[in-house]
């Protein structure tokens, strides 16, 4: 009995914190487009089939159960990052490995880039915008030098990052938009940047 405790304990301390942890941003809304969905669990099944741990918001909708699905089916390790107002609402994922609870957005923002060693940016409505400049701005000031890598999806991204771009030209922001982000385009050239 004492040997498979220490089996487990040793099984998921690896997921935990032994491997890579992929930080996801992404929509809680289930009213989009099904090829959406189908990115996520393509991303999923990725991180979950190489025994890594996705970090992410922890909620039970949209693109955020769609990926911890994948990636818990795939074998990974899945760690949520809730705030208390999702637990007050009941919507809380029931497949994550470990749950950090925080008391505002703000807090669990800064414990998923904390715990992230990658941020990863699916389509999302206003909370992953949120999070994709909480990061932006930190980095731009020095709190850490992490990137959001977008993935930008049937160009999903694409009006952000001209704006960006807009932004960057009259001098509104100091460097450029590589010092901030990579873009992708496809699960492979996902790869190319994180590679497990």
């Amino acid at each position: 009995m004492v040997n498979l405790k220490l089996q487990i304990f040793v099984h998921y301390y690896s997921l935990i914190t032994c491997m890579i942890k992929i930080g996801i941003f992404c929509a809680a809304s289930e009213e989009i487009d099904a090829s959406y969905f189908d990115c996520a669990t393509e991303v999923g099944h990725w991180i979950g089939e190489n025994g890594n741990t996705l970090v992410y918001g922890g909620a039970d909708l949209g693109l955020m159960e769609c990926i911890a699905k994948a990636v818990k089916e795939s074998g990974g390790g899945i760690l949520a990052i809730v705030p208390d107002k999702l637990e007050e609402r009941g919507r809380v994922s029931t497949l994550p490995d470990e749950i950090i609870n925080t008391r505002t957005l703000s807090d669990r923002k800064d414990e998923l880039v904390a715990h992230s060693d990658y941020l990863v940016a699916l389509p999302g409505g206003v909370g992953t915008l949120d999070e994709i400049f909480h990061v932006v701005a930190a980095a731009s000031i020095g709190y850490h030098q992490k990137k959001v890598i977008l993935f930008n999806i049937d160009g999903f991204y694409d009006t952000l990052i001209k704006a960006i771009e807009e932004m960057s030209d009259k001098g509104f922001i100091r460097h450029s938009l590589s010092t901030y982000f990579d873009v992708v385009d496809s699960l492979e050239q996902l790869k190319e940047i994180i590679r497990i």
